[in-house]
């Protein structure tokens, strides 16, 4: 009918502006996740406290002390807390002094703040050089996902990683990628992304640790939701944790490291 738009003419001008919008979409997605992007990298973030011990002997002395080293990055030094302590190491040392064995521990540190798994070739190294340690702790995956690294090339540095420590008879509990998408640093919906990549990175974590012998402490779902509840979980940055993250983190992961060094002392 003359005047009128055919039902064929209407569909298609409806598919070319669907079309559009969605285009429009994506770019104005994408320049909202960029400009979160630069916001987040132009953030004041804590930074690793030179005070802190990377060495320290925790506990009472004993026959047999459990010598327990952390690979990773930052959250392996402690970043965002100011006594040793406050530490996930410091924490996770007096809860094993103070557990039921009473083991002194020597603690020790190699990780290195801003690392990826890519890294972990160099802290093994390091790991390994004088007295073999009993146990060791690694913390790694938030640089891995910030970065959007393909889960499958970072997981298998890890893998790697926890194969040579067992090799040289350590037994090894990797904490994997904690929960992203619950720091308030990044802004949705970017925080959302790099949330999703998270849990890609700690799913292929979990995977690559189990096929190279060593245990898994999933800290997504075991920490993630307080960290979600309580914004106190975090330090002033809003991105690494804080004493009562930690905290949290070291609760979490104290099954697996206490098996782990309850083999050592059968050995």
């Amino acid at each position: 009918m003359s005047g009128q738009i055919s039902s064929g003419r209407l569909a298609a001008r409806l598919g070319r502006a669907a079309a559009l919008s969605m285009v429009a979409g994506t770019v104005g997605g994408a320049a909202l996740l960029a400009g979160e992007a630069i916001a987040a990298r132009s953030r004041r973030y804590a930074q690793p406290e030179l005070g802190l011990a990377l060495r320290a002997t925790i506990g009472r002395p004993g026959a047999q002390p459990l010598r327990l080293v952390l690979l990773g990055d930052s959250s392996a030094l402690g970043v965002g807390v100011e006594r040793l302590a406050d530490t996930i190491g410091g924490q996770l040392a007096h809860l094993l002094a103070e557990g039921p064995t009473g083991r002194q521990v020597h603690l020790s540190s190699v990780g290195v703040s801003g690392s990826r798994s890519a890294d972990l070739a160099t802290q093994v190294a390091r790991a390994l050089l004088g007295e073999r340690p009993d146990v060791a702790l690694i913390l790694i995956g938030a640089n891995d996902a910030t970065g959007l690294r393909r889960p499958a090339e970072a997981a298998a540095y890890l893998g790697s990683a926890v194969r040579r420590l067992r090799e040289a008879r350590v037994e090894v509990v990797v904490g994997t990628c904690p929960d992203l998408g619950a720091v308030r640093a990044i802004a949705p919906p970017l925080r959302q992304v790099v949330g999703w990549s998270g849990r890609r990175i700690a799913y292929a974590q979990t995977v690559a640790t189990l096929e190279a012998g060593g245990t898994v402490v999933d800290l997504a779902t075991e920490a993630g939701p307080v960290f979600r509840a309580d914004a106190g979980t975090l330090c002033h940055d809003s991105f690494h944790p804080s004493a009562d993250g930690y905290r949290v983190w070291a609760h979490a992961l104290l099954p697996a490291v206490a098996a782990a060094a309850a083999v050592t002392a059968r050995h």
